[in-house]
């Protein structure tokens, strides 16, 4: 009958005077851990939002502030009283941009090279890291040891080699690939673009973590190799194809060294904005040795900066899902 009272008892008591009792019960240490728990649940709330906050203004800054000067007119940019918010809006600093840029012709080279290499070299370098995940052969460590070299050395150490190779092609005088798009296709078909070792190796990665099950029990139903990794591994490995080929995507959209050392007359993205500031002198002022005040060529620059970043903001935008369940999928980040 006793305990029956003590459990009453203790029902009525408040969740405060409860927490006080279970804290007389306590050891000293026992109390210390809880006290310095509490106090760490309070203070880490404050501390978490200041990191994520941080981390949103470092990120979102250039993002808001190319916004704020593609819209502005280039008086504001002389102006000290102008932060943030433009005292003059106008549209004419991103249509004398776009024309300056040749932006849709320039954005339709850049499309056809990026979707085309990216796709290609994705097929490849799946093909690649599945053979080095599921079969042995002679000489798989040196041919892998390669791919880790793909890796490490830098394009800048192939270039030469590689324009050589393009401005006479196997050997001939008359085949010239330069300023073409084979100089970025065929690397790409053969697994050798743009980053295509980390490409081979997120794949190896990817596919080694897929259970052998599913390939045998393929092979017993008479399929060969080939027909195994087409209907078999290549849907259970979606969104592994997926996170490849976004990243092939921003790096080949990115590229600026491979792209100004193959092509002179070709115009991609991020050609045509390393030299935006003498397109514009010729599209404003019919004059490329003209020099536009640099204070007010920032809002040219910001709106072509605009321009070049869009197209990617809405691809990620239309594919964040997808993209981050990739990463966590593809080993990554393991």
């Amino acid at each position: 009958m006793s305990e029956k009272t003590a459990m009453a008892d203790k029902n009525k008591l408040s969740s405060r005077q409860l927490k006080k009792l279970r804290m007389e019960n306590m050891t000293r240490e026992e109390r210390s851990y809880v006290k310095r728990k509490a106090l760490v649940d309070k203070i880490w709330p404050f501390f978490r939002f200041v990191i994520i906050f941080g981390l949103g203004f470092v990120i979102l800054y250039p993002l808001l502030y190319m916004i704020s000067c593609a819209f502005r007119d280039k008086m504001d940019m002389n102006d000290p009283t102008v932060m943030w918010v433009p005292r003059h809006y106008t549209l004419d600093v991103m249509k004398e941009t776009i024309r300056a840029m040749d932006f849709w012709n320039t954005l339709k080279n850049t499309l056809l090279l990026n979707i085309g290499c990216s796709f290609v070299q994705v097929v490849s370098c799946a093909v690649t890291g599945y053979g080095f995940a599921r079969f042995n052969f002679k000489g798989k460590k040196i041919l892998f040891g390669i791919v880790i070299m793909m890796i490490l050395v830098p394009t800048q150490v192939i270039s030469l080699p590689l324009y050589m190779q393009f401005r006479h092609f196997l050997g001939s005088e008359k085949i010239n690939l330069i300023d073409t798009m084979w100089t970025m296709y065929l690397p790409a078909m053969t697994a050798n673009g743009i980053r295509g070792g980390l490409m081979i190796l997120i794949f190896r990665q990817f596919f080694r973590g897929l259970p052998r099950e599913i390939e045998d029990a393929a092979y017993i139903d008479g399929c060969g190799p080939f027909r195994t990794f087409v209907m078999v591994m290549v849907p259970n490995a979606a969104s592994a194809f997926l996170t490849v080929f976004l990243f092939s995507v921003v790096w080949y959209w990115n590229d600026y060294y491979v792209s100004t050392t193959f092509f002179t007359n070709t115009n991609t993205i991020a050609t045509v904005l390393s030299d935006l500031d003498i397109r514009l002198s010729k599209t404003l002022f019919n004059d490329a040795t003209i020099k536009i005040n640099p204070r007010e060529q920032i809002v040219w620059k910001q709106a072509g900066c605009l321009l070049s970043i869009t197209p990617i903001l809405v691809l990620y935008t239309c594919l964040q899902k997808y993209f981050t369940e990739g990463i966590e999928r593809s080993g990554i980040v393991s």
